[in-house]
């Protein structure tokens, strides 16, 4: 709520301060928060170093710290560092000729605690040391499973980030899995009462404690390949098919999103990056990305990084109680909703890469479906990927919006039939779409969602749909060249 200068002039209101006397206030408040730090710095005796140089990897010194001063648990260093930030100022109003608070950019001291925690491992609460004293926590779900494995007893290899061995793959990820069930608030509040004490007393006059949501989710999976030559010889190609084959439509759909017809140019990016630790390839929607890259020699990592959660969609009560598909929260009660989307999205872009490793010829692949079926003794007539119904069909049924909540009969009805129509012809088309639906659930390249009036891509429909359209995009004298 600080966060609003209405209700931070009302905060100030609350504690007696009038606004014109903000400044000695915060600098009064902001001096009990760094005191707390430095008590917490000498009461473990651990170090409290100011930080200088931005490029500095934090990371890497409390690591190096933790080494060398042999930390099993608990804090490892405080470091201090003048960074930009959303914060308060005074500011006069021309209008009312009143002094006024402004939220704006500015530049003040955060504190980096560092910690070695018992259950998430290395993990670090950044705490601004001015108004309205933003807290963010940093940790890391492999650093987490890495203590999870050690307590269950299952061998493992780590270097970095990865973890290039697991000795049992399948109960590993179930621990990861377990990650996603837990009490977030709780378990957050525990580490703020340890860097910020003074939370508390922050919080009274408005009777507000911390608020929790996610600024930013990464979710990555890993492919572990035997050895290093194994990666080599696929890597080039997953990099050359996604560079040339993903349009802006596949990214969208990679991500979940919908394609609206006014999508503005440059909202939709792909980047290739070489890096010291590999090549990245990064495909990016209004600050969401999805990306791939090799690492440790024998490790593919595809990750899903979320920023704008809003983008994407929770099924949820409503205010009335009522379970409704509605906007995605930040806060961190969703967070278990950002891992099935984030992996969702993971799944996608692999599925998309794999047709790069097969060995089936195109017609192969499409022959079934380029084939009339019987089913019950009725004819299904074959696809024709190159007609332009047919195309416009393939086009329609992947597209992004549909690719997480299922796709509706009066979904293909809007693509199809846009405008105002009458009764009669509504009912028309609503049974010419019902035949589509039925077409393509006869060559299975769709399935009914138990239940509901929705369908879903199969797997199969995924990669022949995915292989059929990247055919029909194909440039000829590209064809040309690889033929030769």
């Amino acid at each position: 709520m600080l966060y609003q200068p209405g209700i931070m002039e009302q905060y100030l209101g609350y504690c007696g301060v009038l606004i014109k006397n903000f400044k000695s206030f915060a600098e009064s408040t902001t001096a009990k928060v760094k005191a707390a730090a430095y008590r917490a710095a000498a009461l473990a005796g651990r170090p409290l170093e100011y930080l200088p140089n931005a490029a500095l990897s934090k990371e890497e010194l409390a690591r190096e710290l933790a080494r060398r001063d042999k930390i099993k648990q608990g804090l490892i260093a405080i470091f201090t560092a003048v960074e930009p930030c959303l914060s308060y100022s005074l500011r006069g109003d021309q209008k009312t000729k009143q002094i006024r608070l402004v939220l704006g950019p500015r530049k003040c001291t955060h504190f980096y605690h560092y910690y070695l925690h018992e259950q998430f491992g290395l993990l670090h609460v950044r705490v601004q040391s001015w108004f309205p004293f933003s807290v963010d926590v940093c940790l890391n779900g492999r650093e987490w499973l890495a203590r999870q494995m050690d307590s269950a007893g299952i061998g493992y290899d780590q270097r970095n980030n990865c973890f290039v061995r697991v000795s049992e793959p399948a109960a590993a990820q179930e621990l990861l899995d377990q990650q996603l069930q837990t009490d977030w608030s709780g378990r957050l509040d525990e580490l703020l009462a340890q860097a910020h004490p003074l939370h508390a007393e922050l919080g009274k006059p408005l009777g507000q404690r911390y608020y929790w949501s996610a600024t930013q989710s990464e979710f990555a999976t890993d492919l572990c390949f035997k050895d290093m030559a194994s990666l080599e010889a696929l890597y080039p190609q997953f990099l050359h098919h996604a560079i040339r084959s993903f349009g802006s439509e596949d990214v969208l759909r990679f991500l979940g999103r919908r394609i609206p017809q006014m999508f503005r140019a440059g909202e939709v990016k792909s980047t290739l990056k070489n890096r010291p630790e590999g090549v990245r390839l990064r495909h990016t929607v209004n600050g969401n990305s999805v990306k791939i890259y090799n690492k440790e020699a024998s490790i593919l990592r595809v990750e899903t990084t979320i920023v704008h959660a809003e983008q994407f969609k929770v099924y949820r009560p409503d205010p009335k109680g009522e379970l409704k598909w509605q906007r995605l929260r930040r806060g961190v009660a969703d967070l278990w909703r950002r891992g099935q989307v984030s992996q969702a999205a993971n799944s996608r872009y692999l599925e998309a890469l794999a047709s790069v490793t097969g060995t089936t010829p195109l017609y192969q692949e499409a022959q079934s479906v380029c084939s009339p079926v019987f089913i019950k003794g009725k004819r299904y007539r074959a696809l024709n990927p190159w007609s332009e119904q047919d195309g416009a069909l393939l086009e329609a049924i992947s597209r992004g919006e549909f690719t997480i909540n299922g796709l509706r009969n009066r979904d293909l009805q809007k693509l199809f039939y846009p405008g105002k129509h009458k009764p009669a012809q509504r009912r028309r088309q609503s049974a010419a779409i019902t035949r589509k639906l039925a077409w393509l659930r006869a060559h299975g390249l769709i399935r009914k969602v138990s239940g509901t009036h929705r369908y879903t891509l199969t797997q199969n429909g995924r990669r022949i749909i995915t292989a059929l359209l990247a055919a029909r995009r194909a440039d000829v004298d590209q064809l040309t060249r690889m033929a030769a």
